[in-house]
């Protein structure tokens, strides 16, 4: 008898450590839990002020519903794989067509956003640039609204400042540098090319027709200010829309590399740059005689400039002018 209760009291005291031990891993377990829960709440519920051109904006940490009228800011949110609710389809860049698609809300024109729509969307955040600065105000009325235009007198600065600011917003800070570090160890190659040739580059926007001139400094002046490129015309009027000029002032440059952007095939225009520029004119420059007149991808020079996979494209198509 004494045997059978001792074998019931070693058994009954296995019973109770074996309940405790395992109230003690659900405790465990609840306590994982909630600190994994708090950490995820406070991650989603962390709010970044947001420096830019127009001022300071409080933006929440990944916010979930994102429209876009920026195509360079579209750009580099598409290359981090970063999800938008809505963007301005009015000139998609083709490489970035997948956002025609239905699944994405259209937010109206580059200069005439869709109010109505975008407040019927209630996002989380806007993302802006100078086409539509001036309704910054009445954007920030609906969500929290930054401009990530990019400023063409420091551009680089002002790219890795916007790319940063995306990447902070959504926690992509190891994929940005690292993109951005072989952007800059291409471009240092170029440059140091660039600086050692004595060939003068000129920078022209074909438009139906017309043509306009962009120096250092200028929208397009990255060729110079950061490529290297010398200018074959130091003079030109830094513009956003250029400097208007003839032929005959192309042949009297005489640039020994000519880029040409054509506006005209990034907006669906009817008049084609190579038809505009190879005039007899033209012909007769150092430029057409070596072979040198480069055309510009126009959706990431025109559209899309300033984007993660835009700024590489770029420096792509300069990289082998000075072979």
């Amino acid at each position: 008898m004494k045997k059978f209760l001792s074998i019931f009291a070693v058994l009954g005291l296995i019973l109770v450590l074996a309940a405790c031990g395992a109230d003690n891993k659900e405790k465990e377990s609840e306590g994982s839990n909630d600190q994994s829960n708090e950490a995820n709440e406070s991650s989603e519920s962390t709010t970044l002020t947001i420096k830019h051109e127009l001022g300071e904006t409080p933006v929440k940490k990944n916010p979930e519903k994102v429209v876009v009228f920026d195509y360079g800011a579209l750009d580099t949110l598409d290359k981090l794989g970063i999800e938008v609710a809505g963007v301005a389809k009015q000139s998609l860049p083709g490489y970035l067509s997948k956002y025609d698609d239905d699944k994405y809300e259209n937010i109206g024109g580059l200069k005439e956003p869709d109010f109505e729509k975008i407040n019927e969307m209630k996002p989380d955040l806007i993302i802006i640039s100078g086409r539509q600065s001036d309704m910054y105000e009445d954007l920030s009325e609906i969500a929290p609204t930054i401009h990530l235009g990019v400023d063409a007198t420091r551009y680089m600065e002002s790219f890795k400042e916007n790319v940063g600011k995306i990447a902070e917003i959504f926690g992509k800070e190891d994929a940005v540098d690292a993109e951005i570090k072989a952007v800059e160890e291409k471009i240092a190659g170029i440059n140091e090319k660039a600086t050692a040739s004595d060939k003068k580059a000129l920078i022209v926007l074909a438009n139906e027709g017309k043509v306009s001139a962009y120096g250092p400094g200028s929208r397009f002046g990255i060729i110079h200010d950061v490529f290297g490129f010398k200018a074959a015309d130091e003079g030109i009027e830094a513009s956003t829309h250029g400097q208007s000029i003839t032929f005959e002032y192309i042949l009297e440059t005489n640039p020994d590399i000519l880029f040409v952007i054509d506006r005209s095939a990034a907006v669906g225009g009817e008049v084609g740059a190579k038809d505009t520029i190879e005039n007899e004119l033209v012909q007769k420059t150092n430029a057409y005689k070596d072979g040198k007149i480069i055309y510009l991808d126009p959706e990431y020079w025109y559209l899309s400039g300033g984007g993660l996979e835009s700024v590489a494209a770029m420096v792509d198509e300069v990289e082998p002018v000075i072979e």
